[in-house]
């Protein structure tokens, strides 16, 4: 097991050159006009290049929800009670969230993680990896100490360990925890230099002055704690969460062992913008999902450098627009190993437009 997070970024490396070539090649002699299935096509060169051969394959999945509670739900930023983050916690491991749902019909695995939610819980399918009880409040003081954060990011690394071991080849990131929109909103505006008001959205469907309340706890945030954005774990343990530092870890693992990893929305993509910070070659193993309905997340995305596959104006987070981009994923694994070349199917013209 890697002891260290400087370990894992360490063993994260490009990805495979020849594999996009051959991948790129393959796209190009199947019987369709070169380029005609557009940013599928982009998809499964990424895909190639990233497991290292021209068809991949990836019949494991497993989504990782990491579940944490935030103190700064104290400032009244959610439409809901922060005791919603425990009762939710057991709808996932009952197999009842709308993850579960989509995750059956895609055929993944759920893994449900409590990394921070603030009460006890107990089941036998629960990961208990919990660092501590919930962040403090970020608009009076730090979230988390930097070795809590530090702790977490490794719990999410350790999990993408056991989670390979057993099989997994590809990973999905999920979420639970109010108020995380407010710690991912605060994350992007001290990593990118964004303002308060452009990065922080609706959440759970919060009224304009509770917006305007929420924006101002932001801005409070970033002032009181003064994050340094040359040091992604300073942000971290000043204005983030204990899921988002898990799935930072996750990320990193992920890209440490050459496995994708498919963010979903607006609080994945935060854990991204960390991972990215600690890690660059990182961005390589990872692929967007959607574009959610949270405000703030296309400029997240556009940050990333990522394209998202689709826009269907989520924002329920779990990991439910990962784990639909599975069906996309699957379609182009298809096509790059059953559809004809122009060769095999006797078809002259091949290459051409």
């Amino acid at each position: 097991m890697i002891s260290t997070i400087q370990e894992v970024i360490k063993r994260i490396t490009p990805a495979d050159e020849q594999s996009f070539l051959k991948a790129e090649h393959r796209l190009n002699i199947l019987t369709k006009p070169p380029g005609s299935l557009g940013q599928l096509e982009t998809l499964a060169v990424k895909l190639a290049g990233i497991s290292g051969t021209e068809q991949p394959s990836f019949t494991k999945r497993t989504v990782v929800v990491m579940a944490a509670d935030h103190g700064v739900c104290c400032e009244g930023v959610s439409a809901f009670p922060q005791e919603v983050t425990m009762q939710m916690a057991y709808n996932f491991l009952s197999g009842g969230a709308a993850v579960n749902v989509l995750a059956r019909q895609a055929g993944a695995e759920v893994k449900f993680v409590d990394i921070g939610v603030n009460g006890d819980l107990s089941h036998d399918d629960l990961i208990d990896r919990k660092v501590r009880r919930g962040t403090d409040n970020m608009a009076v003081g730090p979230a988390m100490s930097r070795e809590e954060a530090m702790s977490a990011v490794l719990v999410g690394i350790r999990v993408a360990q056991e989670a390979i071991e057993n099989g997994t080849e590809i990973f999905i990131t999920g979420e639970m925890g109010i108020g995380n929109t407010t710690a991912s909103a605060a994350i992007l505006c001290a990593l990118k230099g964004i303002a308060p008001e452009v990065a922080a959205g609706r959440g759970t469907g919060i009224d304009d002055e509770r917006l305007l309340h929420k924006i101002a706890v932001v801005e409070r945030a970033l002032k009181v704690n003064q994050p340094n954005p040359a040091d992604p774990l300073d942000v971290l343990s000043k204005v983030g969460g204990l899921e988002i530092a898990g799935l930072t870890g996750l990320i990193l693992g992920a890209a440490a062992a050459r496995i994708p990893i498919i963010l979903d929305g607006f609080i994945s993509g935060a854990a991204a913008l960390v991972a990215k910070a600690l890690a660059p070659e990182s961005i390589a193993y990872m692929i967007g999902s959607h574009v959610s309905g949270e405000q703030g997340h296309k400029l997240m995305l556009e940050k990333l450098g990522l394209e998202p596959l689709f826009n269907l104006g989520l924002r329920l987070g779990e990991g439910t627009g990962g784990v639909l981009s599975l069906h996309l994923i699957e379609a182009i694994c298809r096509i790059l190993s059953e559809m004809a070349t122009f060769e095999s199917a006797g078809i002259s013209g091949a290459g051409k437009q």
